[in-house]
């Protein structure tokens, strides 16, 4: 099957496009023909070799951690899908492979595609909105009437963040670029904030929660804004030990991870509130929630550009600059 795959970790130019061997689907897994699959950070960071004392990938790696396809086969046990069926899904970390003409899925970690939705469009959801969907009410617990300041709001988690928010009621602020205003405002945001032109500290305050797609000096000045008793949900910022532990990592790590965050850290004890970073995971569950608000049209994805599979260099290149409106798209399979 042809693939977009690294032999060794590096940037741009170590990415290959040719073949690979097709996957088989074992017990609990689907085999799904890609149609399309979606541009995340993640992917850099894999490429880059980010990860490798977290997830300890094989060579040739397959890259791609989301998509939209049919399915093929079912291995033994899987009960909730059947070859035919359009899915949609975020593929566990130890399974990655979205880059390619086939890939492999738990059957937890699926969900059906929104009829509504072209595979170009479904492809954008997975792992954008389970994101935003974790940082939100899995993390931060947000209900109706509560206060979010989201910032990055035009961008791939952002986008889905606004809208998750403004459906469930919560009282939304984000900031963005001059350009991508209007665009916020029309996904739910009450208070837009040009991110070049004001400091989001003068326009909110006494939020409930803060999601930080940025880091650095945005995040620091961000536990300023909260209540106290708030909660700042970072997926851009440094993770602290938590997460070496939880996932059985070396201990040694954790302890790094701990240094490496301690500024953070003690910005959110002095301020009175919590500081999570959220390292997303696949849920079909939630996928299925999720595709019930993209079936009612209560959410939508954004999509800025896509490119076929032959050009995934210059959508992984596109994406990295950080420019784009919404999601980066690699169309697997042409419809027609």
């Amino acid at each position: 099957m042809k693939a977009a795959f690294i032999r060794r970790y590096g940037g741009n130019d170590v990415v290959e496009l040719g073949e690979q061997p097709a996957p088989q689907a074992g017990p609990g897994e689907l085999l799904v023909e890609v149609h399309a699959a979606s541009v995340n950070p993640v992917d850099f960071k894999i490429r880059d070799g980010m990860l490798k004392m977290m997830v300890p990938f094989k060579f040739p790696l397959i890259l791609g951690n989301d998509f939209s396809g049919v399915v093929k086969a079912v291995g033994a046990g899987v009960t909730r899908f059947r070859p035919g069926d359009a899915v949609f899904a975020r593929m566990d970390k130890q399974r990655i492979g979205a880059f390619a003409e086939f890939a492999l899925v738990a059957e937890a970690d699926a969900a059906l595609k929104p009829a509504n939705l072209s595979h170009i469009e479904a492809a954008a959801v997975p792992l954008a909105g389970l994101t935003a969907w974790q940082a939100l009410f899995e993390i931060g617990g947000l209900k109706a009437g509560q206060k979010v300041l989201i910032h990055g709001g035009s961008g791939g988690v952002g986008s889905f963040a606004i809208q998750f928010a403004h459906h469930a009621g919560l009282t939304v602020a984000t900031t963005v670029g001059a350009r991508n205003a209007e665009l916020a405002r029309s996904l739910g945001a009450d208070t837009v904030i040009d991110y070049k032109a004001q400091r989001f500290e003068d326009l909110v305050s006494d939020c409930d929660m803060v999601f930080d797609t940025q880091a650095g000096d945005i995040q620091y000045r961000s536990f300023a804004v909260l209540k106290r008793g708030g909660v700042l949900v970072s997926i851009a910022g440094k993770p602290d030990g938590r997460l070496a532990r939880a996932w059985g990592l070396n201990p040694l790590l954790g302890l790094l991870l701990d240094f490496l965050s301690r500024k953070t850290l003690r910005l959110a004890k002095r301020h009175g509130v919590r500081y999570e970073y959220l390292f997303m995971h696949p849920s079909g569950e939630q996928l299925d929630q999720i595709g019930r608000l993209l079936t009612a049209g209560s959410v939508k994805p954004i999509i800025d550009k896509v490119f076929p599979l032959a050009q995934v260099r210059e959508a992984l290149a596109y994406s990295e600059a950080g420019h784009a409106t919404g999601k980066v798209v690699v169309e697997v399979k042409p419809a027609g």
